[in-house]
């Protein structure tokens, strides 16, 4: 059945891993150089500074948010470990930019990255004109996904309405707030058709499939 996203005029959607395909293997890059900065930072081996790593994320939604609690951690100097890394196997999608081209209405995207990463990935992967905003970690005062607050903030600065935005995420934890506002969610990735969550209303393990197969809003 095609998915009925017809009611929807905001399109709202988080970056990595969702914007491309988990399967690149890029985020292991990112992980790599966190957990060397962690190791860096706190003195630990590197196995336990990974464990770290994940128990901040588990408790704050960002692991860089515990290293600021924590440690009195930068973020300039935590953001500045992902400038420069290498982009080259995320591919252009072109299906994936007509699908997103097609959308009827705005379309935001929202990430616990900063905006440097960010304006690099859409720029790589050509889709940077197709966004309006891209509201990031320092946009919504360091209150990542899942943090209720982060997504109040983004509401208010785009004047959202919740009924008519659809969120599209591959974490399954950060698409809970945005179905409790009365977003329309979508889960992406490997592990979404086996999500039994009754707060995502949608699931596909391919972004572009399921956008060319949704029915959207007709144009005015």
């Amino acid at each position: 059945m095609r998915p009925d996203l017809s009611h929807i005029d905001t399109w709202l959607f988080d970056l990595d891993n969702t914007l491309y395909p988990e399967e690149s293997g890029f985020m292991g890059s990112v992980e790599g150089r966190m957990t060397a900065f962690v190791a860096k930072v706190t003195g630990l081996p590197r196995d336990e500074a990974y464990a770290l790593q994940k128990k901040y994320f588990a408790e704050h939604g960002l692991t860089l948010k515990g290293l600021m609690l924590h440690h009195g951690v930068d973020p300039a100097d935590f953001h500045a470990l992902f400038h420069d890394l290498s982009l080259e196997v995320l591919a252009q999608d072109p299906e994936l930019v007509a699908a997103l081209a097609g959308l009827p209405g705005r379309r935001l995207i929202f990430t616990n990255a900063d905006n440097t990463h960010a304006e690099r990935v859409l720029a790589h992967l050509g889709l940077r004109g197709l966004f309006d905003d891209v509201f990031h970690i320092h946009s919504f005062g360091f209150a990542p996904k899942p943090d209720p607050l982060g997504f109040q903030r983004m509401i208010d600065a785009h004047g959202l309405n919740p009924a008519t935005t659809s969120f599209f995420e591959d974490s399954e934890r950060n698409l809970k707030p945005a179905a409790d506002l009365g977003m329309t969610t979508v889960l992406v990735g490997p592990r979404a058709l086996a999500s039994t969550a009754p707060f995502v209303h949608h699931r596909t393990e391919k972004l572009t499939p399921f956008l060319t197969a949704a029915r959207l809003k007709e144009a005015i």
